[in-house]
């Protein structure tokens, strides 16, 4: 009897150490977007708090700086950016790279918006974005004015990445800009 005591206590114990290892639910549509305070390749530190209750935001992970489908993403929203930018949003690409890798992606693709750089991987596990590898996956997260999420895009199309932001901006309903 001992011995089979022993033994649930182990599964048990197992058990419990594996629920725990579970992540926590995923982010999606409707919950509030975890606020951050990230340097950005432009020398300043951006916060989602900084726009609550002004602007939406569009939030696009990408994997790794200076990498083929990155250079790519990264050059549509460069060369295409007048079309997210017909809507009242910030936009932003972040990684967990360094923040000189990121400044100097930045220069090299011509991006007229902020890279972020989450050095210590902090908000991407808190976007739920970190890979098990330790760069972030490619999501796009579309936030409204009051903080909550719209959107989670994990689909994204880096070759086509500035013009699905502004379909999915108008989809979302977010505001145009006056002209």
């Amino acid at each position: 009897m001992l011995h089979k005591s022993k033994f649930f206590l182990s599964m048990l114990a197992g058990a419990c150490m594996a629920l725990a290892a579970v992540p926590a639910l995923a982010l999606q549509a409707g919950d509030p977007a975890p606020d951050f305070a990230l340097p950005g390749s432009d020398g300043q530190t951006h916060r989602l708090s900084d726009y609550r209750g002004k602007q939406a935001v569009v939030l696009a992970w990408f994997p790794k700086a200076y990498t083929y489908g990155c250079t790519i993403e990264c050059k549509s929203l460069a060369e295409n950016g007048h079309l997210i930018r017909e809507y009242d949003v910030t936009y932003f690409m972040a990684s967990v790279d360094p923040l000189l890798d990121n400044k100097g992606f930045a220069d090299e693709t011509g991006a007229d918006f902020p890279l972020l750089s989450d050095e210590d991987k902090s908000v991407a596990r808190a976007y739920g974005v970190l890979h098990d590898k330790g760069y972030a996956k490619r999501h796009t997260f579309y936030i409204g004015k009051d903080g909550t999420i719209l959107k989670i895009d994990t689909r994204v199309n880096p070759e086509t990445s500035a013009e699905d932001m502004a379909k999915t901006l108008g989809e979302l309903g977010v505001k145009r800009r006056a002209d």
